[in-house]
């Protein structure tokens, strides 16, 4: 016998109007914070857990905002702390997190490097170190948690309340996490290190228009030189770029309209740019920070908002978007999605919006993983009884479409249909047998397409 315990599990829009294979589960943002002319308050955000609980940190034009993920997927907020600088000027924040502090710098102003203490959470944070002389303007930081390094780029420091000639990058022991030694200030006959990413002390550093260049800091007093890649196609502003937990890929972004990210293979700690992809760059949109997977690319693509890519086929092809700036303000600008992280255990993604706030989204990465030659992809199967059957038309273009399951007497079971995804989720229990699910859609001519798969029940 059939008996249905529910329905489909589709994605509520609050927000956006324009998404696919993502759902919101909140957004958080305050309209008193001091705001830009522009009308925008929030930039970075970052991710991190704390005695098994999931937190955000976000930071604003007056500082950086904490807050619990919680088991119903709500931003709670938990606590502030108020920046060195505030003022609406103020369009830098970054943060990074290890052990249990978050270290926070800002690129406006006479500011400074604050190292929060998390360790109570989720009663409060607390502000247990800043120094406003050595970090007065630092545009991004990153730190490598197994050599306990803290990179911090673009860095100026100040003396008597003024600001001293910016650095490229300076490199910091953080043996004592609240008391950072320096290291190393360079690479010298650069002007500029935008960001960087590091592993295993190998640091690929994003240099604006100097290109992209890889060191070893295994010796961090005295790194190695390994690559340069100073000119390269669709070339800008380099920007950032990320590492995949397996170290086989690499996809960086320039800050220039219209340029595409570049999808890289590493071998021996060398980049070899392999593909081009992206969102509406013949609209001259412009990528902003990306994080990486093993399988996708999630990307805060500024009015693009949140796009996914499938890195498993080249080019990387787009699987998922969110419109986190739905704002028409008819010309394309720099005031959307602009910090990203996925990498919670509970795999929910954050985003901050420059003018919208934090995101809280559910992107079903386990859906899109398997893969084999078939246009429908049906999950587990064969499957076990009381399973959830999972399944997904390999085209990613397909955006809605309706499903029948059929048994073998052909008694429709269970019909649906679905919008803004191409993978869909019932939960059934169904009679051991063998069953056909129907799927329909029209593709790009308007024509209608069937596919037709077979589901196993035992």
């Amino acid at each position: 016998m059939l008996r249905v315990l529910f329905c489909l599990l589709l994605p509520v829009s609050v927000f956006g109007q324009d998404s696919k294979n993502i759902e919101l589960l909140d957004r958080w943002s305050a309209d008193t914070l001091l705001v830009n002319s522009l009308g925008m308050r929030y930039n970075d955000c970052w991710g991190f857990v704390v005695n098994g609980n999931e937190y955000a940190a976000a930071g604003s034009t007056e500082g950086t905002h904490f807050f619990q993920i919680s088991s119903s997927n709500k931003l709670v907020p938990i606590d502030f702390v108020n920046g060195n600088f505030v003022d609406a000027s103020v369009i830098h924040r970054d943060m990074k997190s290890y052990g249990n502090y978050l270290y926070s710098v800002c690129d406006e102003g006479l500011s400074s490097l604050q190292i929060i203490d998390v360790s109570f959470l989720p009663d409060s944070v607390s502000l247990v170190a800043e120094d406003q002389f050595n970090f007065t303007q630092v545009h991004n930081i990153f730190i490598d948690p197994t050599n306990a390094l803290m990179y911090a780029c673009l860095i100026s420091p100040s003396s008597g309340g003024t600001l001293l000639p910016q650095l490229p990058m300076q490199v910091y022991s953080l043996a004592d996490p609240v008391n950072p030694s320096l290291i190393y200030t360079g690479p010298a006959d650069i002007p500029e290190v935008h960001d960087s990413y590091v592993r295993n002390n190998i640091a690929y550093l994003n240099c604006g228009f100097e290109g992209l260049r890889i060191y070893d800091f295994s010796n961090p007093s005295a790194p190695v030189f390994l690559q340069n890649m100073s000119i390269y196609q669709e070339q800008g502003y380099n920007h950032q770029g990320w590492l995949s937990p397996d170290g086989t890929k690499y996809v960086f972004g320039d800050e220039t309209n219209g340029k595409k990210l570049k999808f890289c293979t590493v071998e021996n700690n060398l980049l070899t740019i392999d593909s081009y992809f992206g969102s509406n760059f013949l609209e001259n949109s412009v990528p902003h920070n990306i994080v990486l997977s093993n399988e996708f690319a999630y990307v805060a693509y500024y009015n693009e908002g949140l796009r996914i890519y499938d890195l498993r086929e080249l080019p990387p092809k787009e699987v998922a978007h969110y419109e986190t700036h739905p704002e028409d303000e008819g010309i394309f600008t720099m005031r959307g999605a602009w910090g990203i992280y996925p990498n919670l255990p509970s795999e929910r993604i954050l985003v901050s919006d420059r003018k919208n706030g934090l995101f809280l989204f559910d992107f079903r990465e386990e859906l899109f993983v398997p893969t084999n030659s078939h246009d429908l992809i049906i999950f587990p199967n064969p499957m076990e009884q009381g399973s959830k059957i999972r399944f997904r038309v390999q085209d990613s273009d397909v955006e809605e479409f309706e499903f029948k399951l059929v048994d073998m007497s052909g008694k429709v079971v269970y019909s649906g249909s679905v919008s803004e995804q191409n993978y869909a989720e019932i939960d059934l229990i169904l009679a051991f047998g063998v069953y056909v699910l129907c799927v329909s859609f029209e593709d790009y001519l308007g024509d209608k397409v069937e596919l037709y798969e077979k589901i196993m029940v035992y």
